[in-house]
């Protein structure tokens, strides 16, 4: 669905969209539906717009997803379809380059709600956790909460829902960008280098980004 295009590749990975999806379990081929989904734009490095809907699945959810999400059946009673606060997303996309925290979680989720409205995006996805766990190798681990207390990014302490943990992975993704900047002189960056990040070895990552000076 999504289509490689050297325009969006060679935008800058200071604008961009960060998505996160809060979903009924992890597998939208098994049934699975987003309940939720909170987005940030990012433009030059700021906020410019922000995007944050429930969406009622059409079934109920379970205990553990309520626990775990606080999101309860309740909220999503009134919440509108999946399909309709989709379609005001896939508006929002437009056609900029997307990331996400274990991006390929979000991705299956976002092409598999968008293919149920017929609707597409041109965007490229890029991985901030692949890319943290190049740059961050003495990270204790790269779960989105504990890369955010590593680089010691503030944080109201809420979790596992869709708007905040997307706030916090732009965060994460602009304190990468800032320090590929500061250590590699890599000055503005093209999206298509973070994504090529995320494909290096971790051995060979600081020989990788020196030859991108």
């Amino acid at each position: 669905m999504t289509q490689t295009t050297h325009s969006t590749q060679s935008r800058p990975a200071d604008t961009v969209i960060v998505l996160d999806f809060e979903t009924t379990g992890l597998s939208p081929t098994q049934g699975d539906r987003a309940i939720e989904i909170g987005a940030v734009m990012l433009k030059d490095g700021k906020v410019i717009d922000r995007f944050q809907q429930l969406m009622n699945p059409g079934f109920r959810v379970s205990s553990f997803i309520e626990n775990y999400t606080g999101i309860s059946n309740e909220m999503l009673l009134d919440a509108q379809s999946c399909e309709t606060v989709m379609s005001e997303f896939a508006d929002f996309i437009g056609d900029y380059n997307l990331v996400a925290h274990n991006a390929s979680f979000d991705q299956r989720f976002l092409d598999a709600e968008l293919r149920q409205i017929n609707r597409h995006y041109s965007g490229q996805f890029a991985c901030s956790m692949l890319i943290a766990r190049r740059l961050y190798q003495d990270a204790p681990n790269h779960k989105l909460g504990s890369l955010i207390e590593y680089k010691n990014i503030q944080h109201d302490g809420v979790f596992h829902r869709a708007l905040a943990d997307s706030e916090m992975t732009a965060d994460l993704w602009l304190a990468m960008l800032e320090d590929l900047q500061q250590d590699f002189q890599l000055v503005n960056p093209d999206f298509s280098l973070l994504q090529a990040i995320a494909k290096q070895s971790k051995a060979n990552i600081n020989q990788y980004l020196q030859k991108q000076r």
